[in-house]
């Protein structure tokens, strides 16, 4: 590391963001098996009588560059990586990451005098705000792992401001008499299309995998939000609520709302039955970085009204395309995180009474946080919004050109809806073999390539696949040109060859 801070040492590392894609290292998107086994029989044996007893460290560092090194996933270094919507890493975001291991900060206390980290954590989340033009000042936000703490952020928000505003308060009583004391006997969470971080987040606040009810406003579209039904469940006696707004639902990338009007229909309801607002922005949030086109007119109408949520939950190390893991948590106030998470009768933690940033201690899950926000600092500071928007559009383009490609095809069915508007689609495709042996396998197949990740998923019973381009390193032409070559030599029997391809 000790080049770390010469920047002319950096310079190609550093320059590799604005190189032509076609010119960047060719990197397999999945090692070859032999490589992972490999690699795991490489790995200490607990009954060998030298387990434990230390090597140099120049033999580790070898053992790790020649074993294991070579046997991880593409997921950073392959813009085909499309499983999981995860994001690649841009290169200063992968220096800035690098400088915050380096530097090793605990970012927990807010302590202006003695480090500039808290004010640059703020500073990145600032940013973020302008680069997802939310109207609203968000002065309640912090850095999380990523968008499953922030959904328990949310919860545990909303279901101290729903208590709240019945006279009671979680942070102090807990609970089961919290709940007594308000008159509450149930505390549900309406949604639709919900992540499964979403239940696992309710578990963690004390609210029960059971409290998330799924109100989906028709069998064909189970993403979108049935707003009648949710006024009839917040009408219900002893119940208090929290509603929570899927932005890109898991399989389709569908938002739970069509418009502002939408929108504004559900803060009226929220605000008339004291229940709280969340919306999980995960991935589809980003959609309001795109250019204001005409092609992406109709995402934007999906993503308008956010700015009428009480939390929001971002995940950066999706489509910022900054390392794990990363992701960010906005709500109205800095007061109702603190209700939540202040870490009190701790006084030699204290910031003083006259800080205008909150220490993050007293805003979020963890006592004890790396400097994440540096890397995602660096990405928005250097990119900006044209550079974002770029990218974003990079990423739009080849999803709608392979949803065209399969709704044309003979060997596969674009789901949800063969029919339906391409201007819908975001970073995420759905789709399935229509020869059911082949789809049995069809993921499989795929993976087996080695040139193109996909995830494997279940549509309406069946088996599906599901894609989702989220890579800095997206080539439209080039990457368009071997997904197409995959998926046809899977579906007619043939050996991919991705040189045979590349040359064509």
């Amino acid at each position: 590391m000790s080049d770390l801070f010469d920047l002319d040492a950096q310079a190609f590392r550093l320059q590799q963001r604005h190189l032509p894609q076609p010119s960047l290292p060719k990197t397999s998107t999945l090692p070859p098996l032999a490589l992972i086994q490999a690699a795991s029989a490489a790995l200490p044996d607990p009954s060998d009588p030298d387990f434990l007893s230390g090597r140099p460290d120049a033999d580790v560092a070898r053992h790790i560059t020649e074993h294991i090194v070579p046997a991880l996933c593409g997921q950073s270094q392959s813009s085909r990586y499309f499983g999981f919507v995860t994001g690649g890493v841009l290169p200063l975001a992968e220096w800035a990451d690098n400088v915050v291991s380096h530097m090793d900060q605990n970012v927990q206390v807010h302590l202006p005098e003695q480090t500039v980290s808290t004010i640059v954590e703020n500073a990145a989340l600032q940013m973020l705000i302008g680069l997802l033009r939310l109207e609203s000042e968000w002065k309640g936000r912090t850095f999380t792992t990523g968008a499953t703490a922030s959904n328990v952020l949310g919860l545990a928000c909303g279901r101290e401001a729903i208590l709240e505003k019945r006279g009671s308060s979680v942070g102090e009583l807990g609970l089961l008499d919290a709940c007594v004391k308000a008159g509450v006997s149930e505390i549900q969470v309406l949604t639709s299309g919900g992540h499964s971080s979403l239940s696992k987040a309710a578990s963690i606040v004390g609210l029960g995998r059971a409290s998330v009810k799924e109100l989906p406003r028709s069998a064909a579209q189970p993403w979108k939000l049935d707003l009648d039904a949710v006024e009839r469940e917040l009408a219900r006696p002893g119940t208090a609520s929290i509603i929570a707004v899927s932005m890109g639902e898991v399989n389709t990338g569908g938002y739970a709302l069509d418009n502002v009007d939408e929108w504004k229909r559900l803060r009226q309801l929220a605000d008339q039955h004291a229940a709280w607002i969340h919306a999980d922005g995960a991935f589809g949030i980003f959609s309001r970085a795109l250019e204001e086109r005409e092609e992406y007119r109709l995402l934007h109408d999906r993503a308008k009204g956010i700015d009428l949520a009480d939390s929001i939950t971002v995940d950066g190390h999706k489509m910022l395309n900054v390392p794990y893991d990363c992701g960010m948590f906005f709500t109205r106030t800095s007061s109702t995180l603190e209700s939540v998470f202040v870490n009190p009768n701790a006084a030699y933690l204290s910031s003083g009474k006259a800080a205008s940033i909150s220490s993050p201690l007293n805003i979020g899950l963890e006592n004890s946080r790396r400097f994440r926000a540096l890397p995602a600092y660096a990405a928005l500071l250097s990119e900006g919004r044209p550079g974002f928007a770029g990218l974003f559009r990079n990423m739009a383009q080849l999803s709608r050109r392979l949803a065209v490609f399969l709704r044309e095809s003979p060997y596969y069915e674009l789901l949800p809806d063969e029919g339906g508007d391409i201007e819908e689609v975001f970073i995420i495709i759905l789709f399935r073999a229509k020869d059911k042996m082949l789809n049995e396998e069809l993921v499989a197949k795929i993976n087996a390539t080695r040139q193109l990740y996909v995830s494997g998923t279940s549509w309406k019973g069946e088996k599906a696949v599901r894609v989702a381009v989220s890579n800095w390193k997206v080539d439209v032409e080039r990457d368009f040109k071997v997904v197409t070559t995959i998926l046809n030599d899977v579906a007619e029997g043939r050996e991919f060859d991705i040189e045979k391809c590349l040359q064509k």
